[in-house]
């Protein structure tokens, strides 16, 4: 994600190139919002942020295959 996002954004979709994923992302304007925390993301397709609630889907959906 080049682009410059706010974290009061809800629903952020990344691509595989973002992963390993982890909120709020180095592109958010508030990046230090909260702590960082990894989102486990490639099993489901989809992943939320316990600490701010932004939801992230995975373009493509699910890898199958986890860290």
């Amino acid at each position: 994600m080049a682009e410059q996002t706010e974290n009061r954004e809800r629903l952020i979709e990344v691509a595989a190139a973002d992963l390993p994923l982890h909120c709020p992302l180095p592109s958010m304007l508030l990046w230090n919002a909260h702590p960082r925390v990894f989102l486990p993301i490639e099993k489901t397709g989809e992943a939320l942020c316990p600490y701010c609630g932004t939801k992230y889907v995975l373009k493509g959906g699910a890898t199958g295959s986890g860290h």
